[in-house]
């Protein structure tokens, strides 16, 4: 059995770490609120574009755009989002998992540390790698897009796909493989960002001119919206990762509230066992001297 102080430093060291797991829990869980809310916040600017591109829908040639066009696939193109620290769970290990399961030739652009650490030691071919504060803003996110759309638009890459965990609540964070470029047509575009942004099927039969041209404005809208997703689904992993370190400083936290208890309990038998033996101690000496 242990002895009493080697007992109360076990006690002294789990309080310290409750104590910081606790912090950690609910540093996790303010960040998490901020991060639902700006997600949230983009969401009527999505509407919006799903609202303006289903009115291009029907009067654009669809293969005119290069966002529009299906080609062979050679290389893959997948962005990977993860966490830049870790203690957030099984978040990145599942997202891990995904990556192994790609057999085809890819590149990969990494976005966070932890993924570019997996990417480089599992010897991967990672072209580049940029970081995004727990802010997300959109001019921290648009340098990796922009990097990704000139890889593809010069050949470099046939497809682009992002790898993230999808937040769908404070439980559970769904990792996901989504592709995104080449779009099939406008008409499913519409659809998937009008889901995206949750909103509803919308018809508008006005009558509406757009200048300087039909073409012209698809292909500045189309950068814009690859823009967004990818703004939007890196707030979504910023979720994801709060959530999962709120959970697991909260379970970590739990745990070491019922270590404490189980080594109170252990501290006060081997203190009321220590005093049993000094009574009997006692006891037997004076029967001897008597």
């Amino acid at each position: 059995m242990a002895s009493l102080r080697d007992i109360r430093r076990r006690i002294k060291s789990v309080k310290n770490t409750r104590q910081i797991t606790k912090a950690m829990e609910l540093v996790a869980a303010s960040k998490m609120k901020k991060a639902q809310q700006a997600a949230l916040a983009g969401r009527p600017y999505a509407q919006l574009m799903a609202d303006m591109l289903a009115a291009l829908a029907g009067r654009v040639d669809e293969t005119a755009h290069p966002f529009l066009v299906k080609r062979e696939v050679k290389t893959r193109g997948i962005l990977l989002i993860t966490s830049d620290k870790g203690l957030c769970g099984p978040l990145n290990a599942n997202l891990f998992k995904l990556i192994t399961e790609v057999k085809t030739p890819a590149k990969y652009v990494a976005i966070g540390r932890k993924g570019a650490q997996f990417l480089a030691r599992t010897k991967r071919n990672i072209v580049a790698d940029f970081t995004v504060s727990d802010r997300a803003g959109f001019a921290e996110v648009k340098p990796a897009v922009e990097f990704l759309m000139k890889e593809y638009l010069e050949g470099g890459i046939d497809s682009v796909e992002v790898v993230y965990a999808r937040f769908k609540n404070t439980l559970v964070q769904e990792p996901l493989v989504r592709p995104l470029l080449p779009l099939s047509n406008v008409a499913d575009f519409v659809s998937h960002l009008r889901a995206e942004s949750g909103g509803g099927k919308q018809t508008d039969d006005r009558d509406v001119l757009f200048e300087p041209d039909v073409q012209t404005v698809l292909e500045a809208l189309l950068p814009f919206y690859v823009n967004r997703y990818i703004h939007q689904v890196i707030l979504s992993a910023k979720a994801s990762e709060h959530s999962a370190r709120m959970v697991a400083m909260k379970t970590a936290k739990d745990n070491a509230t019922k270590l404490v208890g189980d080594l109170t309990l252990e501290y006060n038998k081997a203190r009321q066992a220590a005093i049993t033996q000094e009574i009997l101690e006692i006891a037997a000496a004076s029967f001897a001297t008597s």
